[in-house]
């Protein structure tokens, strides 16, 4: 495979979005129990929001929600489902790495299944820096990757791959994952200006629980 740019990952959610949207109708539960656990707070954070859906579950805790995501296409299908759903998030296209949120604002957070589609570990740092750098001090996010403990994948360490989707016209259009083994994971967390209070497994993907300041160590 070759080597993709941000800018090639974008272009292929332009094209896929609105399909893509459409059959990502519930939250997952771990974002789930993360909301319901938290406390409410002035401003929650959707980085990578896709269509909205854990948007919509963070807007049950948060005065206001930002939901950032790189492709128009599914910022658009975001805000057809804020309508038609009738929750409130203010919607964005943006870059994960340069967020256009105040330092130390966001006092919850959700950046899920979104960092495995950045094609370099310099990108993929940087996000989770700009998450740390938007996080209010004593606040948590929740971070999450695609793992090789799924079961469609064979590989036990880190790898780079496309996986193919299918539109409706039976065209097949590539698109970029960076898929983590869990000690990979836990590395990248270490390596940012996180500080990750819980890692865990569930349902074939990596999920950090996450803060900005005091690392444990």
């Amino acid at each position: 495979m070759g080597d993709p740019s941000r800018r090639d990952v974008r272009e292929t959610y332009d094209r896929i979005g609105g399909h893509f949207a459409k059959t990502r109708a519930h939250a997952w539960p771990a974002v789930e129990r993360f909301v319901d656990r938290s406390d409410g707070v002035a401003l929650g954070l959707d980085l990578g929001c896709g269509n909205a859906r854990h948007a919509a579950v963070l807007a049950d805790r948060a005065d206001r929600v930002v939901g950032l995501d790189a492709s128009r296409t599914v910022v658009e299908a975001a805000r057809e489902r804020r309508e038609r759903e009738g929750f409130s998030v203010d919607l964005c296209q943006g870059d994960a790495t340069r967020l256009p949120i105040a330092s130390e604002t966001v006092g919850l957070a959700v950046y899920v299944a979104t960092i495995h589609h950045l094609p370099t570990h310099e990108a993929r740092i940087a996000s989770l820096d700009e998450l740390a750098r938007v996080l209010a001090p004593g606040r948590r996010a929740l971070v999450s990757a695609w793992s090789t403990t799924h079961d469609r994948f064979e590989k036990n360490e880190a790898f780079d791959t496309t996986v193919d989707w299918t539109l409706p016209g039976g065209e097949t259009v590539s698109r970029y994952y960076h898929i983590y083994d869990p000690a990979a994971f836990a590395d990248d967390l270490r390596e940012s200006t996180l500080a990750a209070d819980r890692i865990f497994e569930e349902r074939g993907n990596c999920y950090g629980v996450v803060r900005a300041e005091g690392k444990r160590t």
